[in-house]
């Protein structure tokens, strides 16, 4: 998502949250709900948390200093993580605080439909709030899951004003059931127990929004295709024979730091110099997010007790980028993290299948993940010994009964040029 689409979407955030704010609170004070002013203070609070990432925003582009030589990037993810806390404290703590209150002390409504003219206001500007942003965010999503987009995209923005905007939507219907119920039974804690839920709904996406911002202030690697491509720079040119790890952290959504062991192919300094900027230039033009580039270079020995330890490091991390991608579903991601002349078998009856080559195992895996889009992989043992793998793992799935099975096995995995080259499923008994 450009950060002009980023801007689009809190800039359509913003007016709509500030426009419903003040509509629901002249239908407070015109009916006295408790549902409209927990639903008011939501409204205030997500018109806030649009100027706290309007901040973040500005002061991510603070030029670098002697104090922050990395830059000032990771703003972002702090205001995006005091928009949680807001969320939290102002909208889901005072929604809570209110219905439980007017539960104990309930209090007939008054002018009802004046909730119900600003209830139907409020939907139509949350609905193109959140259209907006959907519309924005859909380029970058690519096959995902909104979800799944959620929970992996490295733009804190994103996650806040779509689970703003979809809780927004969500709280506008507890609140329109809560009034509705109030009216046609005369019983005024229905109101309040549609606060109670609003307070319960906000509270639950305000966690959601803090664990995904924490993560990312506490520093991401790069997603598993664009640690694939960036092997791919390194090793695409004469300069340099292996990699013998490499290390990536998100400074922000558009910033990224790059570090990494390679074994060049330099006699003389110079020509390492040289051969430095070369490798430095590629990494860029494949990879424009990379903005900070520390290169070591050094020689592979496997006898080593270190360069051992380094290549036993660097195959874990390939299997478990592996992995992520797929308990994913994401067969891109899955691709770019193996070779093109892979290989994976496994022991489906009577006498199990072999795929051989890049056409033939994405073939595989997106036959596999369209039958099974609910599966997932947990790795329960890992083996590391250099460039090979075993893994012990449980897979479970959703049965169409809405039941959950699951089965045990062993996969062997081969690692070349920081990718799976060869991958053997064994599924037990």
């Amino acid at each position: 998502m450009s950060a002009e689409g980023t801007r689009r979407a809190i800039f359509a955030a913003f007016f709509a949250n500030l426009g419903i704010a003040i509509s629901k609170f002249v239908a407070f004070a015109l009916t006295g709900s408790a549902s409209m002013l927990a639903e008011s203070i939501h409204s205030v609070a997500d018109t806030g948390n649009q100027g706290l990432l309007f901040l973040g925003g500005k002061r991510a582009r603070k030029a670098p200093t002697a104090e922050h030589p990395f830059g000032y990037s990771t703003e972002r993810y702090f205001w995006a993580f005091i928009v949680a806390l807001v969320l939290f404290t102002l909208g889901s703590m005072f929604a809570l605080y209110e219905g439980i209150e007017k539960l104990l002390h309930p209090e007939a409504l008054e002018s009802p439909i004046w909730a119900f003219a600003v209830l139907f206001i409020a939907i139509v500007l949350e609905g193109w709030s959140l259209r907006t942003a959907r519309h924005e965010a859909k380029p970058s999503r690519g096959k995902r899951s909104w979800w799944r987009f959620i929970r992996t995209t490295k733009s804190p923005e994103l996650p806040v004003v779509l689970l703003e905007d979809t809780g927004a939507l969500a709280g506008l219907v507890f609140a329109f059931i809560g009034i509705s119920l109030a009216e046609l039974t005369g019983n005024a804690r229905w109101d309040a127990l549609g606060s109670i839920g609003i307070g319960i709904l906000l509270g639950v996406i305000a966690v959601v929004l803090a664990i995904e911002m924490k993560s990312l202030l506490i520093g991401e690697a790069v997603s598993p295709d664009v640690d694939a491509s960036i092997r791919t720079a390194i090793l695409d040119g004469p300069e340099v024979s292996r990699v013998i790890h490499l290390r990536t952290s998100h400074l922000g959504p558009d910033d990224v730091l790059l570090a990494a062991k390679l074994e060049f192919t330099c006699d003389t300094t110079a020509t390492l110099a040289r051969a430095i900027d070369t490798v430095e230039a590629r990494v860029r033009t494949s990879t424009p997010i990379i903005r900070l580039i520390f290169f070591e270079p050094d020689f592979y020995d496997p006898t080593r007790a270190d360069g051992e330890e380094a290549l036993m490091t660097g195959t874990a991390e390939v299997v478990e980028r592996f992995n992520q991608a797929f308990n994913d579903h994401d067969v891109d991601a899955v691709m770019a993290a193996m070779t093109d002349d892979c290989v994976f078998e496994n022991t489906s009856p009577p006498h199990g299948q072999r795929y051989e080559g890049a056409q033939q195992v994405r073939a595989a895996w997106e036959e596999f993940f369209a039958a099974s889009p609910h599966a997932h992989f947990d790795g329960e043992d890992v083996i590391v010994t250099g460039d090979r793998c075993v893994v012990q793992w449980v897979y479970t799935w959703k049965d169409e009964d809405g039941g959950t099975s699951s089965l045990r096995g062993v996969d062997v995995i081969r690692v070349r040029d920081g990718k799976v080259a060869e991958k053997f499923a064994y599924v037990k008994g």
